[in-house]
Formats: C-alpha cells, sequence, structure tokens
C-alpha cells in the first residue's frame, strides 16, 4: 500500500500528540511493508503567525491532493480574542467545507481498565460502545450569519437541507448494520422548524433499512439518558453543534477526553482524522498529554481511508494491552501512581504493535 498522509500538528499539545501518532504510522508501514509518506504543513494558530492565513493555500491543496490528513489541534490563548478577524477554528470549517467532510464519526471505546476513571458506576460502564455521527458542514455553524458591528444584536441561522440529512442519515444507518443495528437520532422537532426536518429526513431514508432500529429523542432529554444507561445506545446521529456537544459529554464515559478519536468523511475514501480534545495549552510543552485520541485516529485513518483493517486492528488492541498493563498519562494516573510521559505511552504502544 502506498498513500501520501498529510500531517496537521497544529497549536498546542497537537504536535507532540502527532508525533506519537506518526510513530504508530511508520511502525504499521515497516511491519506491513507500506509506503506511507508524511509531510508536515502549517495550520491554526501558528499559521496565522507565519502566513496570516489560518489555512494556507499550499496546505489546503496539499490536503485536497492527499489520500488522508492527520490533525493534531488548533487554537490557543494567543488567538481566543473573538473579535478577532483571523481565528485558528476558522480554518479548520474551512478545510472541512473545502474537503466535503460532511460525516464526522466519533466512536466512544470504553475499557474495563478504565472504568474506575469514569465519575459513572462501574456497572453502567458494562458494554457501552457507542458511534456518534455527527454532520459536519451544515447547520448552525455554517449557516448565514450576522453581528452589528460593537452593538447588542447578532445572529447565527440554522439551516439544513433534506439532501444534508439524507446523506449523513445514510452513513449512520450503513454503519449501525455492522453493529449492533440501532440508530438514535437527535432532534428540537418540538421547538425548531429545521429539526423537524431533520427527523423527518431522516425517517424517510430510514425506510430503506428495515433491518435497523431507528429512535428519536429530544437532545436534552436525550443527554440525560446518555449518562444514565448509556449502554442502551448503538450509533447516535445527530445535527453540527448538538453531535458536538454530545460526543464531548460522552467523553467522560472514556474516563478522559484524550481518549477519543475521530474521523471526518467525504463522500470517498479520503478523510480528516483529528483526537477530540483540543490544544489544551496550559500543559503544552509539558510531555504530558494523553496522545491515545491521536493514535486511536490514525487507527481510524488506516481502516476509513487506507482499507487496512488489520493494521488499524492492531494499532487498537496495542493500546487495550497498554491500557490493561496499567500504563497511564497523567489524566489517567489515580493518585499516587507514577504517570508516564506522551512520549512513553506513544512509545509503549508502538512496542506491542504486532504483537499486541
Amino acid at each position: 500500500m502506498q498513500a501520501n498522509i498529510v500531517l496537521l500538528p497544529g497549536d498546542g499539545v497537537g504536535p507532540e500528540v502527532t508525533a506519537e501518532a506518526t510513530r504508530v504510522l511508520n511502525a504499521v508501514a515497516e511491519l506491513g511493508g507500506h509506503g506511507f509518506q508524511l509531510e508536515s504543513h502549517p495550520m491554526g494558530g501558528n499559521a496565522i503567525d507565519d502566513f496570516d492565513n489560518p489555512l494556507p493555500p499550499a496546505t489546503l491543496a496539499a490536503c485536497k491532493a492527499a489520500d488522508a490528513v492527520l490533525l493534531g489541534a488548533v487554537g490557543g490563548p494567543k488567538w481566543s480574542d473573538p473579535t478577532a478577524e483571523l481565528r485558528p477554528e476558522q480554518g479548520l470549517l474551512d478545510l472541512r467545507a473545502e474537503m466535503g467532510l460532511f460525516a464526522n464519526l466519533r466512536p466512544v471505546p470504553v475499557f474495563e481498565s478504565l472504568a474506575p476513571f469514569a465519575p459513572l458506576k462501574p456497572e453502567l460502564l458494562r458494554g457501552v460502545d457507542l458511534l456518534f455521527v455527527r454532520e459536519l458542514t451544515g447547520g448552525i455553524y455554517f449557516g448565514p450569519r450576522q453581528e452589528q458591528g460593537d452593538g447588542d444584536v447578532a445572529h447565527d441561522t440554522l439551516v439544513y437541507s433534506t439532501a444534508e440529512v439524507e446523506r449523513v442519515a445514510r452513513v449512520a444507518l450503513r454503519a449501525a448494520r455492522g453493529r449492533r443495528g440501532k440508530v438514535a437520532s437527535i432532534d428540537k422537532a418540538n421547538v425548531l422548524a429545521s429539526m423537524r426536518l431533520w427527523r423527518r429526513s431522516v425517517t424517510e431514508v430510514a425506510s430503506a433499512y428495515p433491518d435497523v432500529e431507528v429512535s428519536h429523542h429530544l437532545v436534552d432529554a436525550f443527554a440525560m439518558q446518555l449518562m444514565r444507561s448509556p449502554a442502551d445506545y448503538d450509533v447516535i446521529l445527530a445535527g453540527n453543534m448538538f453531535g458536538d456537544i454530545l460526543s464531548d459529554e460522552a467523553a467522560i464515559l472514556a474516563g478522559s477526553l484524550g481518549m477519543l478519536p475521530s474521523a471526518s468523511l467525504s463522500s470517498g475514501r479520503q478523510g480528516l482524522y483529528e483526537p477530540v480534545h483540543g490544544s489544551a495549552p496550559d500543559i503544552a510543552g509539558r510531555g504530558i498529554a494523553n496522545p491515545i485520541g491521536a493514535i486511536l485516529s490514525a487507527a481510524m485513518l488506516l481502516r476509513h481511508s487506507l482499507d487496512l483493517e488489520t493494521e488499524a486492528a492492531q494499532v487498537e488492541a496495542a493500546v487495550a494491552n497498554v491500557l490493561d498493563d496499567g500504563l497511564r498519562t497523567a489524566d489517567l494516573a489515580p493518585d499516587g501512581q507514577a504517570a508516564i510521559s506522551t512520549t512513553e505511552m506513544g512509545q509503549a504502544i508502538t512496542d506491542r504493535i504486532g504483537g499486541a
């Protein structure tokens, strides 16, 4: 397998965790005889500093030409002024739109060895295996917006078309067929017209998938049920904003936000892969960030963009084995237990690739 993979290390802890995911990808390539060409490009706050653009044209061109893109994180206090004309997050939104990445997959794996770190009773975590499918290029994050100068009025518009909802719904329904056959669709149809369209569109698409059980939930009630009985759910389908919030809430089930990967996919095989956590500027440069979210994102890259299922499973098994062995980064280490560094965790996982 020959593949061109673009690395966007980004800001904060992004370069640190991306380095460990790169280490894993190189190990996979060596073990399997694959030719992965890895090249780094600027994006985010660092790109604003150097190019006055959070997504320089050369970076965008490289991403669009690549087989897959692996992103670290973007943003930080230096660029956090909400009134600034240029913000790191705009580069990410533009990249998603330019690459047509309309479906965001966020699995929430619950490792038995990490159950004590979740603030829920361990029995509530038994059998939890969730996959969030979040619509990524529509909704309120991309709708028309207007700010009235420095005045007291601003608005963001929540817009969805039937076509946008139907295509992401198909992604969720196909995913459910390979899992436990259930989709929970999240909306606010009792209040919002756009969400009534969402529910109608999901229902229409679901009629072609009679083998998948589809249920509809109002977002506020579902946020509570997700914590009360998370094992009841399989695939969770949501719009851009609700999916963003609920998948971050679900990170509590995995023990740490640093554990969670994601994949943003187009209609083809190309994708953007990134850990769910942010740039964590408070711990950047200290060597204590958890690289597992980035490493599991690399596993998703192997599976979805390169069609290397065996190699993806090897990476995931290596992560599970390291955790079963009791190795912990600072976010997972209980009081009194020595934590290992970002690099040490990445090396421990790499050492188990192939022998996991």
